[in-house]
Formats: structure tokens, C-alpha cells, sequence
């Protein structure tokens, strides 16, 4: 049979309306899974000269009030109105604890190390390293969800092959005061340690700075391999919006509020100046950006692909 122009066109004007018939005639393949909720990679790495840094997602929680956290002096209308203007709720919160690994070619160095072993051995193995790979464990200070993965609920080590690296004024400080988390985690480790005084070094271009307030020995630590800088904050700046735009603002886990807020401000004026990147163990993930001075007060710019080149 031949077939007409016309029924040629009278065919080809009728398969939109089959084809919906013809694929509801079809058993579907595949469906979507159930929705598992919001999430994150657990590892980011970055270039700095020489060196290789991953930054570690070791943990994260939501929290309520955070004004009672982060702004213990602001007024409750001066909270809001800053939190609505970067676009996040000022009843709520969500907290990162983010260890970080310098692979300097010869050394792993891993600084912090989470709540607990778990998140932070689940985040390494994610990165392609192993706790048994880490030579040396550095502690900026001794809060708990810093020191909580050094050890198992059994007290076994989980960092068997390395040596341990924090201030000395730090380690001073909490030897005295009877505390039951470093009693547990740090104490038995004693004998492995090395205590640095402010300007002291890990090793070549991995540089302790004093940072005190948050505690008395709170250390930052500056990285430089080939002209290439990168500041380790730890509990300099607990928020990327509270704690910067307003640095003046007091943090209930600070131990001496104004001194922390003075580190604050010198600190990140540094880092505005000289545009020195920087990891903060409570920014949120994968926690590196800069600092952009905005008069008296501060911004902070997440590091896009600069780092990774």
C-alpha cells in the first residue's frame, strides 16, 4: 500500500498522543529511592603548595537558642535582625566538627580529632586514610569535641603509630583543674607528648600562634609550603556569621569572653590584611574561606576553586 502525504501527516500528528498510552502500558524500571536527608562528603582536599590539606567532617548537630551560645551580650532584636539579613534562622543552629590533615610528604599530621573515634575514622577512610597512617596528632586546646577521638570507650588509643603535639600553657592549664575528659583522653597519652610554647613548630611550615580566650592556651596554627598560606583557627571563630560580622559578640564556651573577643578581632584583621585563607573547626563544611574586612566588623567568603588549582 502506499501511503499519502496526507496519511503520513495524520500519522505523525497522532504519535504525541500515543506515546503518553504507550509508556503508562510500560512497567516502570526503576524508581527512586527513599529521600535519606540532607548530607555532606565527609572529606574535602585542597592544595597548598607541597603540602596536601583535608579538611574532615568528624561530626555535625543541630542546635536550638543560639543566641544563649553566640550571643550571650547581643539583644535578641539585634540577633534576629543579623541572622535575617545573612539568611539563616536565628532560633536554630547547625554545628560542624571538622578535623584537619596536613600530608606534608613525609608526615600525616592530624589536627583535632572530633567528639569521638567513629566520625573521624569513618571520615578518613572516605579520604583514603587510614588512623594508622597519622604520625603526628596536634590539639589546639582541650575542649571535648576536640580530644573525644583519641581514645575508645575502652580507653585504647586510636591513634597507634603517632605523637602528640599541644601547647604547653594549655596542657598546664587542664593538668590542673581535675577534669574527667582530659583525665581520660589525654593523660594516659602524657608520655608521647611534645608542648609548645607560642612560635613554636610542629615541623617546617606547620607554626603554633597563641590564640587564648576560648581557653588559656588556645592555639592557631599558620601552614606554609611554597609560598603558599593557610591559617588553622580552630575555636578562634565558633560562626561564620555570629562570630565574624560580630566579633564582639560573647561565645558561652569561651573562657575568658573579652580576651576571646580581642583574639577575635586581631585575628581575623590579619587574615582580612595579608588574604590569608583559613579552616575553622566549627565553619560550615568543607570549612575553608577568607575574610573580607567590612569596617569594624568582618565576612566571611567560602574558599570556591582557588585552593584546588
Amino acid at each position: 500500500m502506499t501511503l499519502s502525504r496526507r496519511h503520513a501527516l495524520m500519522a505523525a500528528a497522532a504519535l504525541p498522543f500515543a506515546a503518553p498510552a504507550l509508556l503508562r502500558a510500560t512497567p516502570a524500571l526503576a524508581q527512586a529511592p527513599a529521600m535519606a536527608g540532607p548530607g555532606f562528603a565527609p572529606y574535602h582536599r585542597i592544595k597548598l603548595g607541597g603540602f596536601e590539606v583535608t579538611t574532615l567532617l568528624a561530626g555535625s548537630r543541630a542546635g536550638d537558642k543560639p543566641q544563649e551560645t553566640f550571643g550571650l551580650n547581643a539583644t535578641p532584636e539585634d540577633f534576629a535582625a543579623l541572622s535575617a539579613a545573612n539568611f539563616i534562622p536565628a532560633d536554630k543552629s547547625f554545628n560542624f566538627f571538622t578535623p584537619v590533615v596536613v600530608n606534608t610528604g613525609s608526615e600525616l599530621v592530624l589536627f583535632d580529632t572530633g567528639l569521638a573515634p567513629e566520625g573521624t575514622l569513618a571520615a578518613l577512610q572516605a579520604a583514603g586514610l587510614t588512623a594508622d597512617q597519622v604520625s603526628i596528632v596536634v590539639l589546639t586546646h582541650m575542649h571535648g569535641d576536640h580530644i573525644g577521638g583519641l581514645s575508645g570507650e575502652d580507653g585504647t588509643p586510636t591513634f597507634a603509630n603517632a605523637r602528640y603535639v599541644t601547647g604547653a600553657l594549655e596542657h598546664n592549664n587542664w593538668s590542673a583543674a581535675a577534669n574527667e575528659g582530659f583525665d581520660a583522653k589525654v593523660k594516659p597519652l602524657n608520655e608521647k607528648f611534645t608542648f609548645l610554647d607560642d612560635g613554636g613548630a610542629v615541623l617546617p611550615g606547620i607554626t603554633a600562634m597563641a590564640a587564648p580566650g576560648h581557653t588559656p592556651g588556645h592555639f592557631t596554627y599558620r601552614l606554609e609550603s611554597d609560598g603558599a598560606q593557610l591559617m588553622l583557627l580552630a575555636d578562634t571563630t565558633n560562626h561564620y556569621v555570629w562570630s565574624l560580622q560580630r566579633p564582639d559578640w560573647e561565645v558561652r564556651f569561651d573562657a575568658d569572653k573579652a580576651q576571646a573577643a580581642q583574639t577575635r578581632k586581631t585575628v581575623l584583621g590579619m587574615l582580612a590584611a595579608d588574604r590569608i585563607p583559613f579552616a575553622g573547626y566549627h565553619m560550615p563544611f568543607p570549612g575553608i574561606g577568607y575574610v573580607e574586612a567590612q569596617g569594624d566588623i568582618f565576612r566571611y567568603v567560602p574558599a570556591s576553586y582557588q585552593l584546588m588549582l
